[in-house]
């Protein structure tokens, strides 16, 4: 089933049942998996749906700091995900919980950011401020499409006092239909320039946000499942956690196979329809690494060469003959050749060769995952 992350794993783990039947909640992050921008993520809804069918709680979690909890909730729901305030976990939450343990109730916390933060501070018994000249006894910065120059501003004088200041994320961009766009760290690089000081971060990666998703939701065998390596996958690794990474938001597949240990997810799936599914471990060879129908040659120059066996029985999860390619499987193995390859001779897993396909279904797969080359 699942594992920790460690410089030593080198594969992606297997399951015999589907994961919405192992793990108890899943720990979902939004932007990317369940939607992006006002819309929800193909067959997310549905697949949604059929996990808790089977059994598995589920736990929205973010680090999108801007809405409150029941302004999400109300917006999964308009998306056919039926949710309640509680079944949200934002960084705000994450970031409050963080200072109200240091500065004590009643503590005035600057807000750099939305409404979101505000209703997070009250719920801790903090006092929100919004102008530096209310005297906070701390700074709090979190995601604003309404972010302005003033606000800024605000954060640069108190911050220059020396008081504490708090990120609830550091993420460079959000998903959206146009692609990514500028996230809350692109804001907190304009800050960090402008003052010289470095925020805590409470957000994922940070296990702070791990902590308080695991509290607010009760989880006791949770998987975390997200689309960031340096965020969702990080912060999974980070607190022990299994992790699903899906492909429907930011990461991409030459990413993945680029990842360093600590950022290796513990499962892989094309989207969150991957709870439903169980998962196929690659296994590793003396030449490389097979998944499925797919087997993976590595090359002495660290070139990936993908081809898809033919004839035989076909292993469960994977595709006959003739239909459309299992792109998963033929990750998986890629990934496991490419992590091996790193392991064993200390190289930097981003260097791994090109990746080609060797017959006409593995140049169908390689091109669907971006990551096509010369056969």
């Amino acid at each position: 089933m699942g594992r920790v992350a460690a410089p030593d794993v080198v594969t992606l783990s297997g399951t015999e049942k589907p994961l919405a039947q192992i793990y108890d909640v899943a720990l979902l992050d939004l932007d990317g998996v369940v939607y992006v921008g006002q819309h929800a993520v193909a067959g997310a809804p549905e697949a949604l749906r059929g996990a808790r069918e089977l059994g598995m709680r589920l736990a929205f979690v973010t680090n999108n700091a801007a809405r409150p909890p029941r302004t999400v909730a109300e917006h999964l729901s308009a998306l056919g995900i039926p949710a309640r305030a509680e079944d949200v976990i934002n960084s705000a939450q994450a970031a409050a919980h963080y200072l109200a343990e240091r500065l004590g109730t009643g503590a005035r916390v600057l807000v750099i950011g939305t409404v979101g933060l505000d209703e997070a501070l009250a719920e801790r018994g903090l006092t929100a401020v919004h102008s530096a000249d209310d005297d906070p006894e701390a700074v709090v910065q979190g995601y604003s499409p309404e972010l302005n120059w003033a606000q800024l501003a605000e954060g640069a004088v108190a911050i220059r006092r020396g008081i504490p200041w708090v990120a609830t994320n550091v993420d460079p961009t959000v998903p959206s239909p146009r692609g990514p766009l500028p996230g809350n760290g692109s804001m907190v690089a304009a800050l960090r320039h402008a003052t010289g000081a470095t925020p805590v971060v409470t957000g994922k990666p940070d296990p702070t946000m791990h902590r308080e998703s695991v509290l607010r939701s009760g989880a006791q065998n949770p998987l975390v499942v997200g689309d960031r390596l340096d965020t969702d996958v990080e912060g999974a690794n980070a607190a022990g956690c299994p992790s699903l990474l899906v492909l429907s938001g930011v990461t991409s597949a030459a990413e993945l196979l680029a990842a360093p240990p600590l950022l290796r997810p513990t499962y892989l799936a094309e989207d969150v329809g991957g709870l439903l599914q169980a998962q196929i471990a690659p296994t590793l060879s003396a030449e490389g690494a097979s998944c499925g129908r797919w087997s993976v040659h590595l090359s002495r120059d660290a070139n990936l060469t993908l081809t898809a066996r033919s004839g035989g029985a076909v292993p469960d999860g994977a595709v006959p003959d003739g239909a459309v390619p299992d792109a998963m499987a033929a990750l998986r193995a890629l990934c496991a050749a490419a992590w091996r390859r790193a392991a064993a001779d200390g190289r930097d897993a981003g260097r791994i060769g090109p990746v080609r396909g060797a017959d006409a279904p593995a140049v169908v797969v390689l091109t669907s995952l971006g990551l096509a080359g010369p056969a």
